[in-house]
């Protein structure tokens, strides 16, 4: 049964290039070999990401995540059964959010994924997506 995952955490320390493709690199080797796919947007303090594929290799993957002493704060937003995947393309995407990016600062200041609705938090991740430009098409 595929599911897709979708939560948010916040770094312990700050997100470094570094600390970026370690978890870019880990994720990508893990996730080919597991079947997972997904997409993680960065930025502003905050990790907003995607998992999809089998529940309990998803499961895991997300048990790990919130044991990672690099995360804190983790919080599932929504779990659901799929049919398809969405991010198929992707082993993990990554989506740069800068505080100056205008879809961040102007379209939607209110948004604080803690709060918002799944079907919220997954809308402004799809417009964050169409507005980026994926840097890591695994």
């Amino acid at each position: 049964m595929l599911v897709r995952l979708l939560y948010v955490s916040q770094p312990v320390g700050p997100i470094t290039t570094t600390t970026t493709t370690l978890i870019l690199e880990k994720s990508s080797a893990h996730n080919k070999k597991e079947n997972i796919t997904g997409v993680l947007c960065q930025g502003s303090g905050l990790w907003l990401q995607v998992l999809e594929g089998e529940r309990s290799q998803v499961n895991l993957l997300y048990a790990r995540i919130m044991a990672d002493r690099i995360h804190h704060n983790v919080e599932l937003l929504s779990m659901e059964e799929i049919t398809h995947r969405r991010f198929g393309q992707w082993s993990m995407a990554l989506v740069y959010l800068s505080k100056d990016d205008p879809m961040v600062q102007m379209a939607h200041p209110e948004f604080d994924p803690y709060t918002a609705s799944a079907k919220d938090a997954f809308f402004i991740l799809d417009e964050l997506i169409k507005t980026g430009s994926p840097i890591l098409n695994t």
